[in-house]
């Protein structure tokens, strides 16, 4: 999750109080919260307090004086790469401490009261449940209370999660996030004053073998197949006329299992497709699909002349990756200090070992770069989960003893329709695989000497990997 303090704002105190400096902290480019220094002072201490002062990054100290233009940019600085940094920590980043301080500075920025509202969260088909929450209950709260309404069992909610989408004209999803424990999904979803954004419920994994444990409920069936079913209808799954044959058997036949047996043999089954947008691979500039699933990185691209290709890049031979954003400058070149920034651009970059002895980065230019960043974490953290022998269960289900507020009228995941003839116009996919060693990619160079060690992401998962996997 990409934090950021983009700018900050003049404020006038309460009753006409002093002015003071306020910190906006962006989540993802969108505004989370405003909050004073103070109160991340305050956080910093409460954090010192019980995790040790060893265990925390340097924050800003107090100044005696007020602040010149210079030192607030300074400051601004300081802060951003404070969040990040303790965001990321394993430790820190997970604290009740840390998270529940920015659901509070979320709620009274958006001046949000705590009521009980009814909150919209659709199926992958496009199925409405509405569950009753509270504007303060957590993302966790909200997941409970539609797997409450859904009669989903409690040892299979960490199986799935809630996301941010934003609704285009076709109806297609294009996922903003993974909804996150420091936010209040009511909030997050509120405060973008847009009928495009909307929650969707998800399958959180991707390991298809962990699709057996779903499978043997009944509810947990529906939600994958209805999940199945519009991938398909979408075209993120890749299948032939003769596959779609027998699927549409499958499914005259009502056979779930069977249906999604069959589904997991395809390409891309389970992933998470992005919108359209530009690569450095295998030239620059090159317009490309991406998907993320499998433990991979899957880019669809068409060269000229040629027809469509896919290229594979497996998060195992992936040493590290990075997100970074960059403002254009206004008309002039230059800018003061958080006025006059443009829209903000983004791009994921990770370092491939391309053959044995040789690693060169890929850059990716997307709106979507933090979500794709996020996607590559989780898989990795699910290789790492299952190569040391632990359970997915434990990983995805933290919370113990927590109660669900269980719904008087349960509803039913409706059966999707029968799958449409398939598009005429999709083409089959050559894999560029085979060409990896011997295109040229533009290298990005080393991080930026100004950088932080936190921008970076180390993969754990390819420290682990063996002549055999190359």
């Amino acid at each position: 999750m990409h934090f950021s303090i983009p700018e900050t704002e003049s404020r006038s105190g309460d009753s006409g109080g002093s002015a003071y400096v306020a910190y906006n902290i962006h989540v993802n480019g969108v505004l989370h919260c405003r909050v004073r220094y103070s109160q991340l002072l305050g956080l910093h201490e409460q954090l010192r307090k019980e995790y040790g002062a060893n265990v925390l990054p340097a924050f800003p100290p107090k100044k005696l004086f007020s602040l010149t233009p210079a030192e607030v940019e300074q400051r601004r600085e300081q802060l951003e790469k404070y969040m990040q940094a303790v965001r990321q920590d394993p430790l820190l980043g997970s604290s009740e401490t840390f998270n529940s301080f920015l659901r509070r500075a979320q709620q009274e920025t958006q001046q949000v009261p705590t009521e009980e509202v009814s909150l919209e969260v659709l199926l992958s088909n496009g199925q409405k449940v509405l569950v009753n929450v509270l504007t303060s209950d957590q993302t966790e709260d909200v997941l409970e209370a539609v797997a409450a309404k859904l009669d989903l069992p409690d040892d299979l909610i960490g199986y799935f999660s809630l996301f941010l989408v934003r609704e285009k004209e076709d109806g297609a999803f294009s996922f903003v996030r993974k909804l996150q424990e420091f936010e209040l999904p009511y909030v997050s979803v509120t405060s973008l004053r847009s009928q495009e954004y909307k929650i969707v419920l998800r399958k959180s994994y991707w390991d298809s073998a962990y699709d057996d444990d779903v499978m043997e409920n009944r509810v947990g069936l529906n939600l994958l197949y209805a999940q199945t079913v519009s991938d398909i209808e979408r075209g993120w799954i890749l299948v032939t006329k003769e596959q779609h044959r027998q699927l549409k058997s499958l499914q005259e036949k009502v056979s779930k299992k069977e249906f999604l047996r069959l589904a997991q043999t395809l390409r891309h089954y389970g992933y998470l497709r992005f919108d359209a947008c530009v690569a450095d691979f295998p030239e620059k500039d090159c317009p490309v699909v991406v998907s993320a699933g499998n433990s991979e990185l899957s880019l669809q691209l068409r060269l000229p002349g040629q027809q469509l290709r896919e290229g594979s890049f497996r998060v195992t031979r992936m040493r590290c990756w990075r997100v970074t954003s960059s403002v254009p400058l206004p008309s002039g070149g230059t800018s003061s200090p958080g006025r006059g920034r443009g829209e903000v651009r983004l791009e994921l970059a990770f370092e491939y070992l391309m053959s044995k002895d040789r690693l060169q980065w890929v850059t990716i230019t997307s709106p979507q770069a933090i979500m794709m960043s996020i996607c590559l974490q989780s898989m990795v953290d699910e290789l790492m989960v299952k190569k040391s022998g632990g359970s997915i269960r434990k990983m995805l289900r933290r919370r113990v003893g927590g109660t669900l507020r269980r719904s008087d009228s349960q509803q039913a995941v409706k059966s999707p329709p029968l799958l449409e003839s398939p598009d005429a116009s999709r083409e089959s996919m050559a894999k560029l695989s085979s060409k990896l060693s011997a295109v040229s990619l533009r290298g990005i160079g080393s991080p930026s000497t100004d950088a932080s060690a936190s921008d970076v992401h180390g993969n754990f998962a390819f420290e682990g990997i063996g002549d055999e996997d190359l």
